[in-house]
């Protein structure tokens, strides 16, 4: 038996939702060792979160709510997760595959002598534990075995639900053990502020691509999403074109998302915008190009004019919503 450690995720306060499909992947791993699954929440300041991921059907949640983990910095966090995995017995332990997870954890898995696999999209037992995770912006899939007693994942998030929500499981205070590091210090977290959701977490994400020509024409998208309270995304090319800011990029090199609505509007499909993308649920594509590639992935697609269809586009959504 062996159990599972997930390492939530949290900003403000609030839990970000790209730790609940990582409970998920966890729990699916527990199934396959026998073990349990246990979250572990640092912060200052983190009770709601807390409480909130309580809910989710994990064994336990630990945490440690201490002016140590008030800033992210992995000196600090790894010794706290380290320590952890070793007290509740997890040989496993997993992040989201987020900017964090991906700094994070391979400090963890060289602390715990622990094989690693980055972006799992699918554990499962077939003569030991075993993931899948995309290579090539996802045309290949591979399968990984890692032979060592510990093992450190980060999870592609967008290929797994929610769990569903429940009672909430018992919480217990966790002495990290943790001083304030001086080999490294907090500076700044340069936070975008926005009144639309993360771009990440947000359940309709309308996004633009360099056929809008300029990052003035990028004012349709945004309305766009306002009316329909999603947030904003961007192609690379629109990106490296001026048009959008870097946080917007969606793709292989930017954001994975996978929403319940997606709009592609004047956006080829250039493979490694597919990649961050064609997991969302309902695809909707606009642009002129009949032969663009978006179309193979779009559940609508619309071949008009973006700059005639949108505008009309959003304001009969005003009038309905």
């Amino acid at each position: 038996m062996a159990n599972v450690l997930v390492v939530a995720e949290h900003l403000d306060g609030k839990l970000r939702k790209v730790t609940l499909p990582t409970i998920t992947f966890a729990q699916q791993a527990a199934a396959v060792t026998g073990g349990q699954v246990y979250v572990l929440v640092l912060g200052s300041g983190v009770d709601a979160a807390v409480e909130e991921v309580s809910r989710y059907g994990a064994a336990k949640v630990l945490y440690a709510n201490s002016p140590v983990f008030s800033d992210y910095l992995a000196e600090t966090y790894t010794p706290a997760i380290v320590k952890a995995a070793r007290e509740t017995g997890s040989t496993l332990v997993c992040t989201p595959s987020s900017t964090t997870g991906k700094d994070l954890l391979p400090r963890v898995a060289a602390k715990l002598d622990a094989g690693m696999v980055s972006d799992a999209i699918e554990v499962f037992e077939s003569d030991g534990l075993k993931f899948r995770r995309p290579l090539w912006a996802g045309n290949v899939v591979t399968t990984v075995h890692v032979t060592t007693p510990n093992k450190a994942v980060t999870v592609r998030t967008t290929d797994f639900d929610a769990p569903a929500e429940g009672a909430a499981c018992p919480v217990e205070s966790f002495d990290a053990g943790v001083a304030p590091t001086d080999t490294a210090q907090f500076v700044s977290f340069e936070q975008v502020k926005s009144e639309r959701p993360e771009l990440t977490d947000a359940n309709v994400v309308v996004a633009g691509g360099r056929g809008l020509k300029s990052g003035e024409n990028f004012q349709m998208i945004m309305d766009l999403a306002d009316v329909l309270g999603g947030a904003v995304g961007a192609s690379r090319a629109a990106v490296d074109s001026g048009y959008a800011p870097n946080d917007w990029q969606i793709g292989q090199t930017g954001k994975v998302v996978a929403p319940n609505l997606y709009f592609a509007v004047a956006i080829s499909g250039a493979i490694q915008h597919l990649a961050g993308m064609k997991g969302s649920q309902t695809i909707v594509a606009i642009n002129t190009n009949p032969e663009a590639p978006i179309f193979q992935v779009a559940d609508y697609g619309l071949v008009a004019d973006a700059f005639q269809v949108v505008p009309e586009l959003t304001q009969k959504l005003k009038q309905v919503l």
